[in-house]
């Protein structure tokens, strides 16, 4: 890792003209994988609503009396298993599962344990996002063979307490180490667009470089009517793809995936992006409560993208 980056260094790539940007972007793509392959990844929301953080970005969480979402327990194991079966057929190479808990509760903990011995039966690699891990959860996610966590940062240091308030910075680092320590790879990024600055930007991109997290997903968000960040203004497109790109030079073996937001894009946009480094998106019509690119489309837009 090069210590001599800063958040200037990352504000100067920022104020590259923008093809030079991409052209950097692409080269280290191209020197690190195969730049025709695009990882597909497939997201499933084993237990909806209920959470008690308080996010400002998510219809899932209990402070958010004016969010119209159904409130679910814990999927089974059998609906589990049906919509493996359907992200395999699909052409998923990652299964994802997301819980609206701030820590896991013992029982269901248990359960989750079964579900990525389930993922993996599939031939899937596995992926959870259930909040905050002690060392113990940790431990045990590793002894299933949990491939990857996802724990995002969301924005930097300073941005966050306008962000989020019923858990620090601190706290999210902490669990991604203990994940680490057991051997679980890390997914983690951000969000984008929630009406933080560049220099914002910069700074969660310095905190990830620092990480060096296996998977990246950079999300632009969606506004979810009756949150607090439900009318933020819209962010830039190219700004979008800047910070694509700046991912891809900072975390070169790292995936960078295009995640939330993608079904506001268009064809050519969603082009610029893989061109500007990212190499990993999510299939499927929803992304826990908010909709996605349809499978369909996706199929089409890779399709012409690696010319097959």
């Amino acid at each position: 890792m090069d210590k001599n980056i800063t958040p200037q260094h990352i504000l100067s790539l920022y104020r590259l003209p923008l093809n030079q940007l991409i052209w950097q972007a692409g080269d280290v793509l191209r020197k690190y994988f195969d730049s025709d392959k695009i990882q597909k990844s497939t997201l499933c929301n084993i237990k909806t609503g209920g959470c008690p953080e308080d996010c400002g970005y998510c219809g899932q969480s209990a402070h958010w009396k004016n969010v119209k979402i159904t409130k679910e327990k814990l999927i089974s194991i059998e609906e589990l298993t049906k919509q493996c079966q359907e992200a395999k057929n699909n052409g998923a190479d990652r299964f994802c599962i997301a819980a609206a808990w701030r820590t896991p509760p013992k029982d269901d903990f248990n359960k989750v344990l079964d579900m990525i011995s389930t993922i993996h039966s599939f031939g899937l690699e596995s992926c959870a996002t259930l909040g905050m891990l002690t060392e113990q959860q940790a431990t045990a996610l590793a002894g299933v063979g949990l491939s990857y966590y996802n724990h995002n940062l969301d924005t930097s240091r300073e941005y966050y307490p306008k962000v989020v308030s019923t858990r620090t910075y601190e706290q999210r680092l902490e669990t991604l180490a203990n994940a680490r320590s057991k051997g679980i790879k890390l997914c983690c990024g951000g969000i984008i667009g929630m009406g933080e600055t560049r220099d914002d930007r910069c700074g969660l991109l310095f905190e990830l470089f620092k990480l060096q997290p296996e998977s990246v997903p950079i999300n632009q968000l969606v506004g979810v009517p009756g949150t607090p960040l439900g009318t933020s203004e819209k962010l830039d497109h190219i700004e979008f793809i800047r910070t694509i790109a700046i991912a891809r030079i900072l975390m070169p073996n790292s995936w960078v995936r295009i995640s939330a937001g993608r079904d506001t894009m268009n064809d050519e946009l969603q082009m610029l992006c893989f061109l500007a480094g990212a190499n990993s998106l999510f299939i499927g019509d929803k992304l826990l409560t908010v909709s996605n690119a349809s499978l369909q489309h996706d199929k089409e837009l890779l399709s012409a993208l690696v010319g097959t």
